[in-house]
């Protein structure tokens, strides 16, 4: 008989319990789908990763061959009052975003938008996912993908800058247990960024922006 225990990854949990945490990610494909991009929360247990989803419905036509409909855009997903206005701020930027950079697309009139957050039992608040809507919107009127490693977090202004957010080191920590790789955070942000622990930091890429374009040259590098 021998008093030596044999520890490893199969049976560890026998001795210390199930995981306290898990990993919140929903798509384990890369890229995601179409109208998919990854923000960071903040919640008491140390950041979350919060996927935003959009889904375009083609507006039907009347007797006269014309568009029903008004490009409108629905949310859905428990969301506060904050969030719902920082949605419809980001749908702004958005259009006006793809107007600039391609006049021939027409995706937003020519479709209604559905929105939506995951875990809609959990209410959900506040500004700091702006960058992100705008981006899954973006995603899908140009039919371009974002690679599954990639989150952000960030509120957006209506003429698109980029403002700080809260809660940076407890988002860091979701993402890394989402498994994100790269990171965008707001310029105005940095030096919060800097206080946190560097093991925190090892392996990430994080990228500062203060325009939207920033964002979008990192979200969509093809473009």
């Amino acid at each position: 008989k021998t008093d030596a225990w044999s520890i490893d990854e199969e049976n560890l949990s026998e001795y210390v319990g199930k995981p306290i945490f898990t990993s919140d990610r929903l798509y384990s494909k890369d890229p995601l789908p179409h109208g998919i991009a990854m923000g960071l929360a903040y919640t008491s247990m140390g950041g979350s990763a919060l996927y935003i989803e959009t889904q375009g419905i083609k507006r039907g036509t009347d007797a006269d061959g014309k568009p029903r409909g008004g490009g409108s855009m629905k949310v859905t997903g428990n969301l506060g009052d904050t969030m719902k206005e920082s949605s419809q701020i980001a749908y702004t930027v958005a259009r006006a975003h793809l107007a600039n950079l391609d006049p021939s697309n027409h995706y937003f009139d020519t479709n209604d938008i559905h929105m939506h957050v995951p875990e809609g039992a959990t209410p959900k608040d506040g500004p700091s996912a702006g960058i992100a809507i705008v981006t899954s919107k973006l995603s899908l009127a140009l039919g371009q993908p974002i690679r599954n490693d990639l989150a952000m977090t960030g509120e957006i202004s209506l003429t698109g800058k980029v403002l700080p957010v809260g809660g940076i080191k407890e988002k860091i920590m979701g993402g890394r247990r989402a498994g994100v790789n790269v990171i965008i955070l707001p310029k105005a942000n940095q030096r919060d960024y800097d206080e946190i622990p560097e093991y925190l930091k090892e392996g990430l890429s994080v990228h500062f922006a203060e325009e939207y374009k920033d964002v979008f040259e990192i979200a969509f590098p093809s473009a």
